[in-house]
């Protein structure tokens, strides 16, 4: 199952190519907090001049699951992955939160139909449009 999973799936993990591509070409460089593994390419690419870096994602394949360290690793923003360096993040750091669009937890600004509250009552200040005058 887990093979067909695979083939047929995208968006679930790694394909088979993409698992055949990381056994020949990868190399592990270390796993978040999430259980998604990080890879680069064992050479430089000759085209881009630079090594190429990968997220596998553990399980739903989501870019806001991709947490700030390894965010700037995977785009070449730094040269060390987290795994490598000893980082303590500040006291006014919030922990990373997956993108919460969609979901009950996504934030809903004042006035907004879904929002829990009644909407503010209109101040008088509108008037319709009629196509008569």
């Amino acid at each position: 199952m887990k093979y067909l999973l695979m083939m047929f799936t995208w968006w679930n993990g790694q394909t088979l190519n993409t698992w055949v591509h990381t056994a020949l070409h990868g190399v592990p460089v270390g796993e978040d907090e999430f259980g998604n593994r990080y890879y680069r390419s064992k050479k430089i690419d000759p085209a881009l001049g630079f090594e190429r870096r990968w997220v596998i994602y553990k399980g739903y394949a989501e870019g806001s699951m991709t947490p700030p360290g390894w965010y700037g690793w995977l785009h070449h923003t730094v040269a060390t992955p987290p795994t490598e360096e000893n980082y303590t993040p500040r006291e006014w750091q919030l922990p990373h939160l997956p993108n919460l669009t969609g979901t009950p937890e996504a934030w809903r600004p004042p006035g907004s139909t879904l929002r829990a509250n009644a909407r503010p009552h209109a101040t008088g200040d509108y008037e319709a449009w009629s196509p008569e005058g």
